[in-house]
């Protein structure tokens, strides 16, 4: 009789390829650059410019890096009256340029052609939008006259909408132009979550030119905070470059830097 040897099968305990797909969605990717940066990120609470001189150092990216900032406003965006938006000019600007189209007829569509702008027109503008289905540009301004004219994409356009509040309906459409395609104006908007996230310049900016820009861009925050907003106004903020990890700012002395302006 001979021996006979029973194996057992071997049990697959590795997962599958779709299994692991689906284990690792949602998680944020982050590259070994990032990660080297985010464990020299302390997880400390700073003060503005010592938080700024950190996120500098970790903004080693092999192009200038736009910072950027996050604050968290005590304010229910689901409510008309707690929605916070508008625009600031910054004094040493952003360091990003845009593409500004703009709606405006006779004077005001030559003052804004001299000042830079990328598509100026009325009717013809309106066709060329509806014919793509959007605008492909950064920024859509026009003088209030046109908006029953802009009225009719508002559809298509969506968050590009030129808005009052916003300052992208505007007489001066020349002087809009101009502080759009100089990088020196920044807009804020509330998102759903009640954050404000915002550009106030570049990694190689000195510390101190961000500083301003950010206290200037605090105090403009300060002063467009709805009435009927309760309680502590600015819950949290922090600031970060585009491709590196963000540090948290100590909300008393964001409060004392924007009294600053």
């Amino acid at each position: 009789m001979s021996d006979i040897t029973n194996e057992e099968t071997p049990v697959k305990t590795s997962l599958s390829t779709a299994a692991r797909r689906q284990a690792k969605k949602g998680r944020a990717k982050h590259s070994k650059r990032f990660l080297s940066a985010a464990k020299s990120a302390p997880n400390e609470i700073f003060l503005v410019s010592a938080g700024i001189a950190k996120v500098k150092a970790l903004a080693t990216a092999k192009f200038d890096e736009t910072i950027d900032v996050a604050i968290n406003l005590g304010v229910d965006p689901r409510h008309g009256d707690q929605m916070v938006r508008g625009t600031v000019n910054l004094p040493f600007g952003t360091g990003k340029s845009r593409s500004v189209w703009v709606f405006a007829r006779g004077e005001r569509a030559e003052a804004a052609i001299a000042a830079g702008a990328d598509v100026v027109g009325a009717e013809d503008l309106l066709e060329r939008i509806q014919k793509e289905g959007g605008a492909s540009c950064d920024i859509l301004v026009a003088a209030p006259d046109m908006m029953p004219l802009v009225g009719r994409l508002g559809p298509i356009l969506k968050q590009k909408m030129p808005n009052p509040k916003a300052g992208t309906v505007s007489p001066n459409v020349g002087q809009v132009v101009r502080d759009i395609k100089g990088a020196t104006r920044a807009e804020y908007r509330v998102d759903r979550n009640g954050i404000i996230h915002s550009a106030i310049g570049k990694a190689s900016f000195p510390v101190e030119n961000i500083e301003k820009n950010f206290a200037v861009l605090i105090n403009a925050l300060v002063k467009a905070r709805p009435s009927a907003a309760k309680g502590k106004y600015i819950k949290k903020a922090s600031i970060s470059s585009s491709m590196g990890p963000s540090v948290t700012l100590d909300t008393l002395d964001v409060q004392r830097v924007s009294e600053t302006v």
